[in-house]
């Protein structure tokens, strides 16, 4: 089984910002989606969890077409972590965490012991519960990036999408991040993660989508696709690939 993109395109007032985009990877595996700033990289994770307006395709998880499903159901399914997500509202931390439960609820019901059960653990896995009566508003970047990671994990998706979920973190925040990341796939979830790093695509990651222009320049493996002759195309960059001498996994050099 795997994810897929089929003919995903979007046009905003008449501008092309993904142009049919197609991908094809396994499912349980930590995906990195990378490209330069403007490559359509936030776009086309709207268009996979079907938040985005006016696009077109499909996109096919465990056989079935999530575009296809209703929203609340889909919900269930797929979670979304945007980069830079804000509330208006005075919400506490446990408050917006509890959000990710609402696909699970019922206007009857609206909820029950498991959902402070499962945002309890949502927020001990990411490392939120620490401020989990505080207001958003008084956090830094790096603790809101917690809580939306632990909004998502409480909807308890089969599919993960993340734009750039080291924004605002520091390196040993950054590392547990992508750690547990890679642990939810261990566990069976899917992550397709939007990462300027290239890096830390090299040392977390199993495939690599990348994109230039809202266009697929290559899709595969990691040690297939981060190539220099690849990384000089889409980046404008001489990158030189070694290998990590405990990992064996790529490291890469970069210069102008």
């Amino acid at each position: 089984m795997s994810l897929q993109g089929a003919r995903l395109n979007l046009r905003i007032d008449g501008h092309p910002i993904v142009t049919d985009v197609q991908f094809d990877v396994p499912e349980r595996s930590v995906v990195a989606l990378v490209g330069p700033n403007g490559a359509g990289k936030s776009s086309l994770l709207r268009l996979i969890s079907g938040t985005q307006h006016g696009g077109q395709g499909d996109v096919y998880f465990e056989g079935v077409n999530l575009l296809a499903m209703h929203r609340r159901e889909r919900a269930r399914k797929v979670a979304l972590v945007e980069q830079d997500a804000h509330s208006e509202f005075a919400m506490t931390v446990r408050q917006t965490v509890m959000l990710g439960r609402i696909p699970f609820q019922s206007v009857w019901a609206p909820g029950a012991s498991q959902d402070e059960t499962i945002v309890d653990a949502a927020l001990e896995t990411t490392g939120a519960a620490e401020f989990a009566d505080r207001t958003l508003a008084t956090l830094s970047g790096g603790e809101q990036q917690r809580v939306q990671l632990a909004r998502a994990l409480a909807q308890e998706p089969r599919l993960l999408l993340l734009d750039e979920p080291t924004n605002h973190l520091d390196i040993r925040a950054q590392l547990r991040t992508l750690t547990l990341l890679r642990r939810l796939a261990d566990n069976g979830v899917t992550i397709l993660a939007a990462l300027h790093d290239l890096n830390l695509a090299a040392t977390y990651c199993d495939h690599v989508v990348v994109v230039k222009d809202g266009r697929v320049r290559a899709v595969g493996p990691l040690d297939d696709v981060l190539k220099p002759d690849l990384i000089r195309e889409v980046y404008g960059v001489t990158a030189e690939v070694m290998r990590h001498p405990r990992t064996g996994r790529p490291v890469i050099a970069f210069s102008e």
